[in-house]
């Protein structure tokens, strides 16, 4: 049979833009979505928990701090070492290789602060280009994107190799950034990829808005394919980046 279209409606982890499905899949999506909703309704029926928000610069409690400024113990290196980058004035600055977290995640909310080199070095993707990692696998692009152009799916606030930012929210070289994001990994089944999401705030601004997320959106080699768990990644492209007051929410 041809392809059809079927619009989703928008949801945690569910899909918002209008995506060509073959017969098959579309009922994977609606079982998915029947399945949402009787989870949604028996939680209805459930207190929801008492969180206390965050203050400037402290998480929610019920967060989990990756990084306070005082070490890395929470990451490791890509060989399972100790992470090798360097801890000063409460910021971690890449030195060498990628650093990976010790504990793995699913669906989760991230916030992360970072700062590319205040001195212009180069242009393009040359300019305080790093990355953040879910699940080892999905890239926002971490790029000191401030009157600095390149390919749209390359610059600050992208999910890199996919998709733009909405808007370019960057501040200049040198000043703390910030990225709120909500992350829902791909699923499966029935052999089927059920594609998650992002969902992006880059200095308080939305930029990725539930976009999709597929099995074969991966931007890294060392992992491949569908998993419901996976580590956190800051990456090493050859600049000084800095990163400070990195946690997370699980939302799985």
């Amino acid at each position: 049979m041809g392809k059809s279209r079927l619009s989703v409606c928008a949801g945690d982890g569910m899909v918002s833009p209008k995506i060509p499905l073959t017969m098959h899949s579309k009922l994977t999506y609606l079982l998915s979505f029947v399945f949402a909703g009787a989870v949604s309704l028996a939680a209805a029926d459930k207190e929801p928990p008492v969180v206390t928000p965050g203050t400037e610069g402290r998480p929610p409690s019920d967060a989990i701090v990756l990084f306070d400024g005082k070490d890395l113990s929470a990451w490791k290196s890509d060989s399972g070492a100790a992470a090798g980058w360097k801890v000063e004035h409460g910021y971690a600055e890449m030195v060498k290789g990628n650093i990976l977290t010790r504990e793995e995640f699913g669906a989760i909310q991230l916030h992360i602060e970072w700062a590319s080199p205040a001195k212009v070095q180069g242009d393009g993707q040359g300019r305080g280009n790093s990355g953040v990692y879910f699940q080892g696998r999905y890239e926002i692009q971490v790029l000191d994107s401030y009157q600095n152009r390149t390919y749209f799916n390359g610059q600050a606030g992208a999910f890199y190799g996919h998709q733009p930012p909405l808007v370019n929210a960057s501040r200049k070289p040198g000043e703390w950034q910030s990225y709120d994001i909500v992350f829902h990994p791909p699923t499966s089944a029935e052999g089927k990829t059920i594609p998650g999401s992002f969902t992006v705030f880059h200095n308080g601004v939305l930029v990725q808005d539930h976009t999709p997320v597929s099995g074969e959106a991966t931007t890294s080699a060392q992992f491949s394919g569908v998993t419901p768990k996976g580590p956190l990644m800051l990456q090493d492209h050859g600049t000084p980046v800095r990163y400070r007051n990195i946690w997370v929410r699980k939302l799985d």
